[in-house]
């Protein structure tokens, strides 16, 4: 399993720029959603164009090589806009942001069966639709709930209403029918 560790250099800027953990903290999910922005972007105007099994196949990460670059290539310009910085630091901020944030997309559509939904409906408006589903999950997935430490659970796990700690009474005898 890969462990995502920022580099010394972001927390060295972080603190020079006098920046606290929970400062940086807000400006890397700010620069998470502005690459998934981007991202989505780029997938909505592939979608657009007609190359549905091109978004599939990127979203399975089972695209060509050729095919990988191009998109990754216009997903990294479409992030330099977006930023407004410029020179090596821009390059340097996509470098390890776009990676990190593409691969929680394919993550979480592996984990939706997102590629499957699309090819099995493959309209335009439908795969928009699927796309905008993935962003939120995607997002969840980044960012579950900043501050709170607040958990997803799943639908299939039915809460139970009842205390987990002691009980202070007895259990209620059961009702006649």
């Amino acid at each position: 399993m890969k462990i995502f560790r920022l580099p010394p250099a972001v927390g060295i800027a972080a603190r020079l720029g006098g920046h606290a953990a929970w400062q940086t903290g807000r400006l890397f999910r700010r620069l998470a959603a502005r690459a998934l922005d981007s991202v989505q972007d780029v997938l909505r105007a592939e979608v657009e164009r007609g190359n549905l099994r091109l978004v599939a196949d990127f979203l399975a990460d089972k695209a060509l090589p050729a095919a990988r670059v191009v998109l990754l290539e216009q997903m990294s310009v479409r992030l330099l806009a977006r930023l407004g910085l410029r020179g090596v630091l821009a390059s340097n901020v996509v470098g390890w942001v776009l990676p990190f944030v593409i691969e929680g997309l394919i993550k979480a559509s592996a984990k939706t069966g997102l590629t499957a939904k699309i090819t099995a409906n493959p309209t335009v408006a439908n795969a928009l639709e699927k796309l905008e589903d993935l962003r939120s999950a995607t997002w969840k997935m980044l960012v579950p709930d900043p501050g709170s430490s607040a958990e997803v659970m799943d639908e299939a796990v039915e809460a139970d209403p009842r205390p987990k700690g002691r009980r202070l009474l007895p259990p209620a005898p059961p009702s006649p029918a």
